[in-house]
């Protein structure tokens, strides 16, 4: 059998990356085993163009979202489902300092495009805390990230273009110009396998820095019309469920919800919100972060035919499409990946 690319991993990455191929006509053969972990099913989902306690806009954010508001939309209509949730993020301002700072930044063109209301008093303060007011961002919601892997996988097994089993590096046989595995012959074979990368000979090298990250399922008769976003984020999914999240954890890297990791979501959730709710459940994953908190993308220093999709820690929604579309281009068209991403930057470390 002969395809383009043998993708390694079906979760965001992987399926974003093999959609961006195919589009771009290339074939290709997705590696994915359903008993292994996938972060991205239990992904807050968030994209989010301000970011951090310091309230900053997300790194490279005018590239990252001026490409996703676009992509995702036709890539849910490609899939035939639903799974892109437009939707206000309002954070709460916690001093009159910081309202002032807001003011002046909305009026700034390198934010005005993702402020849609500066708020100099109380806007939501039957649900949350917010007596300094607040900021209301646009461009920004939630993918579920759930429904999106079920329908890329459906749209994978309808082309054939998925295998459900364990990619074994054993197996993998690499040539000049080609590589093979289990009588597949490909250009090359990129691996967007997480955290689990560090576990394979080929990759085990890059810096990656795994986070744990907990949420909290909860249910209540509230009815949200924002995502409410201050030490942690409250996603309403629909019939009064919502998503509360997250933890970071870089010690304890099993998958196992934690009473402590469910103590410190309560805690922050109690002094977001005034509304009664109930938890329903709790999860846990496993996030490929890096040391830099970027992505790390492009050829083994030595394998040239090994390509690594990799890194994309907590903030993969937002990056991974834009960077899909830059090893895209890379593969068909003898684009470039930004310098700032490029795995070269660790070649030192091999």
């Amino acid at each position: 059998m002969l395809v383009d690319y043998i993708l390694v991993g079906q979760g965001l990455a992987g399926s974003i990356l093999a959609n961006h191929l195919i589009n771009a006509g290339c074939s290709v053969m997705v590696f994915d085993d359903p008993l292994l972990s996938n972060s991205s099913k239990i992904a807050g989902g968030l994209y989010n163009p301000v970011t951090g306690r310091k309230m900053v806009k997300t790194w490279n954010v005018d590239n990252l979202f001026g490409y996703l508001t676009d992509y995702y939309p036709k890539f849910q209509q490609q899939l035939e489902a639903d799974f892109v949730n437009d939707i206000p993020i309002y954070r709460p301002f916690i001093s009159p300092e910081e309202l002032n700072e807001w003011m002046g930044k909305s009026a700034d063109i390198d934010y005005s495009s993702y402020v849609k209301a500066v708020h100099n008093s109380s806007a939501y303060g039957n649900q949350v805390n917010d007596d300094f007011g607040g900021i209301l961002l646009n461009q920004s919601g939630f993918v579920d990230t759930g429904k999106l892997l079920d329908a890329s996988r459906i749209f994978l097994e309808k082309k054939k273009s998925l295998t459900q089993t364990y990619f074994n590096p054993a197996d993998l046989k690499l040539n000049e110009g080609f590589a093979s595995y289990q009588g597949i012959k490909c250009k090359s074979v990129i691996f967007c396998n997480g955290h689990k990368s560090l576990e394979q000979q080929y990759f085990g090298w890059m810096p990656l820095r795994p986070v744990k990250g907990e949420l909290l399922m909860i249910k209540t008769e509230e009815d949200l019309r924002v995502i409410h976003n201050r030490g942690v984020f409250v996603i309403p999914l629909g019939n009064g469920i919502c998503k509360v999240g997250s933890t970071y954890d870089h010690q304890n890297l099993d998958e196992n919800p934690t009473i402590e990791a469910k103590n410190v979501l309560v805690h922050k959730l109690n002094e977001l919100v005034k509304f009664p709710y109930e938890i329903e459940y709790q999860l846990a994953g496993v996030r490929p972060a890096t040391k830099d908190r970027k992505p790390i993308i492009g050829q083994h220093p030595e394998f040239k035919n090994l390509i690594s999709f990799n890194g994309f820690g907590t903030k993969g929604v937002s990056l991974i499409p834009y960077y899909a579309m830059q090893l895209t281009q890379l593969l068909t068209e003898a684009g470039s990946i930004d310098d700032e991403v490029n795995i070269e930057r660790f070649f030192s470390l091999y």
